[in-house]
């Protein structure tokens, strides 16, 4: 008889450095549910919506609410806006007034964020404070002075008029310098060795490393220039200029109360915002996450 040499059993181990986290069922449980509810709570007025603008008309304010009509759906409200309204225009002008005030902000704040963090002067920490402070200060106050001066240079109704106002974000700054603080310095130091100014830091070094949060900020900065209806509808008098948000509330008033119509336009005025959260939502987590980075 031969002897059979087993090999001795192993035991597996967690890596160094990483503990393994054992959650119970019932928390599990408890956390998904919670989020499932959260998660239709958020959903359901973008259903609904969507659902309301695909109804005939008469069916939008039946008592009691009726999820399917009893007709069936329809797309005549889109029908009815697109054909009203110059809609095509309206999109143009929406993409090319949020496409520059997104690159224009993006690169005035970074320039500012990377000046506060990186240079040092008198006064760069009250400097610093000021902008900060504009985060406390309501765009519908600077309104009345904005105007005055769009009319005073002769930037009323025309894209420049529309765009310069919207591209101060002090909070993107903010945002930014904090993001630019945890940057190491060794690697800036490094690159003045072999001979490279401060741009060429700026543009080689830091701004690659800054992807993420810049992804996330112009995301932002986007979305927020997308939705602006304010200012656009102050400045701005020719319909061939008028932004989506602008336009549609022209076709909504020559329509009337017509809540299909009116679904109709939110839908198709938010539906490039929720293609571009889908192309860009991972951007925007780590956008997010590493905001919170610790600087100096």
């Amino acid at each position: 008889m031969t002897a059979t040499l087993e090999p001795p059993a192993t035991t597996s181990h967690p890596a160094p450095g990483r503990r393994r986290i054992r959650r119970n069922p019932l928390v599990s449980a408890t956390i998904y549910s919670a989020l499932g509810a959260l998660t239709v709570i958020w959903a359901a007025p973008l259903v609904w919506a969507v659902l309301t603008s695909l109804k005939h008309e008469g069916e939008t304010t039946t008592v009691p609410p009726q999820v399917i009509p009893d007709s069936g759906f329809t797309a005549q409200a889109y029908v009815e806006v697109l054909s009203v309204g110059d809609l095509t225009r309206w999109f143009v002008n929406s993409t090319i007034v949020a496409v520059a005030v997104t690159l224009l902000t993006l690169a005035l704040s970074a320039a500012a964020a990377y000046g506060f963090s990186r240079t040092h002067f008198r006064g760069r920490r009250t400097l610093f404070a000021i902008t900060v402070a504009g985060v406390m200060v309501p765009s519908q106050i600077l309104i009345v002075p904005l105007y005055e001066q769009m009319l005073a240079v002769g930037l009323a109704d025309t894209y420049l008029g529309v765009i310069l106002p919207q591209i101060v974000v002090p909070a993107m700054v903010f945002i930014l310098k904090k993001f630019f603080d945890a940057i190491p310095h060794e690697l800036e130091e490094a690159a003045r060795i072999d001979g490279a100014g401060p741009l060429r830091i700026f543009l080689t070094i830091v701004l690659p490393l800054s992807r993420p949060i810049l992804a996330a900020v112009a995301i932002f900065v986007f979305i927020q220039c997308w939705n602006n209806f304010l200012w656009p509808f102050i400045i701005l008098s020719d319909p061939s200029l008028m932004t989506l948000p602008v336009g549609l509330v022209q076709v909504q008033s020559s329509f009337g109360v017509r809540y299909a119509q009116v679904m109709a336009g939110a839908v198709l005025a938010g539906l490039p915002l929720v293609v571009a959260f889908l192309f860009f939502q991972r951007q925007i987590v780590q956008g997010i996450a590493t905001t919170g980075l610790g600087g100096r």
